[in-house]
């Protein structure tokens, strides 16, 4: 995988063809691997770009002490679109919301079209049953650790409590162990995922940052999952709602993972979009 080099540390991504950048990012206990099924499925013409973030599964530690709060890795998305020198960005969201506060950060100079999967929104943070989980096993001593080897059980990692609600057909061996190899190997993975479920989460903040995406005048597809599972089915459409440019597009027999669940009907929605609208010009 190629790296770059940024002031939290080096951060590792894949990408693929050339064209208008479009950045697809990933959620916690997960990374760039999350694409997997969608990927080869998408519109030739662009340059896809797939980080993998520091949210348990990235393959090496950053810097100790580097600021992982919801602003530190808004900043650090920031710095990587700029470390690559892209510009009018499609920023793909998914599962982990957070990216969504670029604009309340003024950090989305480089952000031209939003794509918006099933995220943590105004006060879900963290979300639903699995969110808690994670947050309460951050605090428990070795609970991480724990948490990573349960999710390698097949009947554990289909409760509520882990991914039974996030994905709603079956993970495949080889991808879990994808996302839970990296925390298992390295304490600094684990310390790196510690600082962020550890930095607190202030439902007024969070719900004015979400709201900030008022200001964002780019276009968005909001590309949320009928079945409501973690992430409230009326999220979606109050981000719709939200974003002066935004289209909602539901997706159904999909949880939150629906890129995992639903893999054709996403790759069509999005097509759709990044062939169908203009990017906002943005800064140079």
């Amino acid at each position: 995988m190629p790296s770059v080099e940024l002031p939290a540390g080096r951060v590792h991504y894949t990408e693929r063809g050339e064209g208008p950048p479009v950045v697809l990012l990933h959620g916690l206990l997960m990374n760039h691997r999350v694409w997997d099924s969608v990927i080869d499925l998408l519109p030739t013409g662009f340059r896809y770009v797939l980080p993998d973030l520091p949210l348990g599964a990235h393959p090496e530690p950053l810097r100790p002490g580097t600021d992982l709060s919801l602003r530190g890795l808004n900043q650090l998305i920031a710095d990587f679109l700029t470390a690559l020198d892209l510009h009018d960005v499609t920023l793909v969201h998914s599962d982990w919301g957070g990216g969504l506060f670029m604009t309340a950060y003024g950090l989305d100079e480089r952000v031209g079209r939003l794509i918006v999967f099933p995220s943590e929104a105004f006060d879900n943070f963290p979300p639903g049953l699995p969110g808690k989980s994670a947050i309460l096993a951050s605090y428990l001593p070795g609970g991480i650790t724990l948490a990573l080897r349960q999710l390698r059980v097949r009947w554990l990692r289909e409760t509520p409590l882990l991914f039974g609600w996030m994905a709603k057909f079956p993970l495949s061996e080889e991808l879990v162990r994808a996302w839970t190899d990296p925390g298992l190997r390295d304490a600094g993975i684990r310390r790196d995922l510690l600082a962020y479920t550890r930095s607190g989460f202030d439902k007024a903040e969070l719900i004015a940052a979400t709201e900030a995406l008022r200001h964002f005048q780019g276009e968005a597809l909001i590309l949320w999952s009928s079945a409501g599972k973690v992430m409230p089915r009326e999220h979606g459409r109050r981000l719709a709602d939200l974003i002066p440019r935004a289209r909602l597009v539901e997706i159904d027999d999909a949880y939150v993972l629906s890129m995992l669940d639903q893999p054709n009907t996403v790759a069509a929605a999005v097509t759709e979009f990044l062939t169908s609208t203009a990017v906002r010009p943005t800064e140079r």
